[in-house]
């Protein structure tokens, strides 16, 4: 029925198709044996998000769960992760480069991205093959840059709660600055934020090579608001704006420095080799945990990507080799004494320095890609990825579980547990094949099978508790299979996707506090995103999933076998839909509608939040190089959660913002 309402006015006009990079190189999104979800530049201009979470409703099976601030947690075919490798089991890059350094994640990375200034942003859903090593388990998420010919502009937005953003675009004879300045005062009371980000864009033909060169910059202060606590206190106006933790803050420093280097030799093909440096610091305090620990962690890193492009007749190769070393840190320190009413949180959480290590890191890999047409309509795509993960970690304080003075900690032994020194090596392979059946000019059919892994992150490995003092923990990997219809034609855009993914040796920490693998898990869904021009004026557009995320074996929570359950905050049915009115060629505006279903909020399913629906209004108004725009959020006033959770016994959530309006002023450059 879909499809045949969108080709209901369609003709043989030349379609323009979606373009994607998921090779490291352009191609159709029709040429892609799986599901990749593009958010334009126009969209996301219109979005003006001030958190990701804004952009990526836009995309099926996505949800970027919003926590204070800048913080987020991510979910892409797959329930929220949490828990310190949560973050592994997604690749969070700009312009293909990771976001930070494999074995090095953090749940809130792509905040170190530069999305508030991005031309585009990529998902690619499910295990990512050949092109993609550890983390892309479930997905990869590609923020990118904007194109350096692109129009400059500079902007102000004001907002509710003190909020002001500012941002600047300027190009010229090829090169490209773009910066943004936001402060944020925040909802909550004692919260609030001030975020810098800088993205300056060189492109120069050397020698008869295409170089393209990238600097960014980023930098957040933010003063963190904790949940509020109680049955259903999102919706108690006493507590809305509560902030339980008033001392709480995030402070996080990266830069990234990277070149794209394009030649073509005189044998044929195309050779892109991209060198880069990372570097990133945070600092926060985990007033979510008993102590309050500050947590200081880093990591600099010296990579390159590098792949070769060549075709012949019916054959299409890619060939590359990735590596990279990093030097990072971790370092726990607790101020004071537990403050808590139990006298054994009080023992076994002391005072101090609780962990402070090093680790060397070496990551290298080698892929193939391959797309062979076995007829006019019909191509095969096969990849093979091969990477080895090492890790050299240097204990830089007294080996066990004692206080930091070398004192026991009484029952039984502090919760803090740190591992003698110890290398771990990890080799994965990363293997795909795919169909691709063209039905006709504007629409296919494609089936996929791959499988992905990701490495255990260092935390996991080295930032042990109670009484172990090894982490015998294996890669985890998973095995996809996807089949799926996409049509393009001059009146929109069809993806119709279904998947079947299991996923084996599931790292998780058992109820004794200790980080085991051998848990299992199943993830199925039913994906739709649609485009469509309804009429010269009106286009609406629609992401939507329907999903079970489901634990299967080996999982034991707090003791309780919980096979068989839901995942917690894994919601059955995510949408989005967007109705955009142009009545006027200089006037536009925009009604989105945001549906969350129900989920539960604990591995027992004992306990849920009932989801929430939400509309978005924005509009703008262009005249000549100005352009003046607003939005309301939260259109309806809703009580709501951004994120819902059961811990410590209690119901808790990251309270949703109430109907709050923006207005902003643009003069294009």
């Amino acid at each position: 029925m879909l499809a045949a309402w969108l080709v209901a006015t369609a003709s043989h006009a030349q379609v323009d198709e979606i373009v994607v990079s998921a090779k490291r190189i352009d191609q159709a999104a029709t040429d892609v044996a799986g599901t990749v979800a593009r958010i334009d530049a126009d969209a996301l201009a219109r979005t003006g998000h001030t958190h990701i979470n804004e952009a990526m409703q836009r995309v099926a099976g996505a949800w970027i769960s919003r926590g204070n601030g800048q913080e987020h947690l991510t979910a892409v075919r797959s329930p929220v992760l949490t828990g310190a490798g949560g973050c592994g089991g997604f690749f969070m890059a700009q312009d293909g480069i990771a976001v930070r350094a494999s074995g090095f994640c953090n749940v809130n990375e792509l905040f170190e991205s530069t999305s508030e200034l991005a031309g585009g942003i990529e998902v690619v859903k499910g295990p990512a093959g050949a092109f993609y090593g550890s983390n892309a388990l479930h997905g990869v998420v590609n923020v990118l840059s904007k194109a350096i010919d692109a129009p400059g502009a500079i902007g102000l937005e004001l907002g509710p709660h003190g909020y002001g953003r500012v941002r600047l675009g300027a190009q010229s004879d090829g090169w490209r600055v773009d910066a943004s300045g936001t402060t944020d005062d925040g909802y909550k009371r004692s919260s609030g934020l001030g975020q810098h980000k800088l993205s300056a864009r060189w492109n120069r033909d050397l020698f008869g090579a295409d170089v393209t060169t990238t600097f960014t910059l980023t930098n957040l202060n933010q003063e963190t608001a904790g949940f509020v606590a109680g049955v259903d206190a999102y919706e108690n106006q006493r507590l809305k704006r509560v902030n339980p933790n008033p001392e709480a803050f995030r402070d996080s420093r990266s830069m990234r420095l990277y070149s794209r280097i394009a030649m073509s030799p005189d044998a044929g093909g195309q050779f892109i080799l991209t060198p880069y440096i990372r570097h990133t610091e945070m600092d926060f305090l985990q007033h979510f945990l008993p102590g309050q620990a500050l947590e200081e962690n880093g990591h600099t890193s010296v990579g390159f990507q590098s792949a070769w492009h060549g075709e012949s007749v019916g054959l299409r190769v890619s060939l590359g080799i990735d590596a990279e070393r990093t030097d990072g840190f971790l370092k726990e320190t607790q101020a004071g004494p537990t403050a808590s009413p139990s006298a054994f949180l009080r023992t076994t959480i002391p005072q101090g320095k609780h962990y402070d290590y090093e680790v060397e890191a070496g990551m290298l890999a080698v892929f193939a890609h391959a797309e062979y047409d076995l007829g006019p309509s019909t191509t095969l795509v096969a990849g093979l990825r091969g990477e080895h993960v090492d890790y050299d970690y240097d204990n830089r304080m007294r080996v066990g579980r004692t206080q930091d003075n070398g004192i026991p900690c009484g029952f039984g032994g502090c919760r803090f547990n740190r591992p003698a020194d110890r290398e771990d090596k990890f080799d994965n392979l990363s293997p795909s094949i795919g169909i691709i059946r063209r039905l006709s000019d504007t629409s296919n059919v494609y089936v996929n099978l791959a499988r992905g892994f990701r490495a255990p992150q260092t935390t996991e490995l080295y930032r042990l508790q109670n009484a172990q003092s090894v982490s015998r923990i294996d890669s985890e990997s998973m095995l996809s299979l996807e089949v799926g219809y996409r049509q393009f034609t001059v009146a929109g855009r069809l993806d119709l996707a279904a998947y079947t993914m299991r996923k084996d040796n599931v790292i998780f920490r058992d109820s004794n506090r200790i980080n085991v693998d051998g848990g299992e898990t199943s993830h199925k869904g039913i994906e739709v995103s649609l485009n469509r021009e309804l009429a010269p004026s009106l286009e609406v557009s629609l992401a939507a999933t329907y999903q079970r995320h489901e634990y299967d074996a080996g999982v034991l929570v707090s003791g309780q076998d919980v096979s068989g359950n839901d995942i917690d905050t894994a919601p059955r049915f995510m949408g989005s839909m967007q109705l955009v009115w142009r009545p006027t060629s200089r006037i536009s505006t925009e009604l989105e509608w945001i549906r969350l279903a129900r989920y539960y909020t604990d591995a027992s399913n004992a306990n849920d939040y009932p989801g929430h629906t939400l509309i978005n209004l924005r509009a703008e108004f262009a005249a000549g190089d100005w352009r003046l725009f607003a939005r309301i959020m939260n259109a309806a006033d809703r009580d709501y959660a951004e994120r819902a959770d059961f811990g410590f016994g209690s119901e808790r959530y990251f309270v949703g913002e109430p109907r709050s309006l923006y207005v902003g002023l643009q003069r294009r450059l």
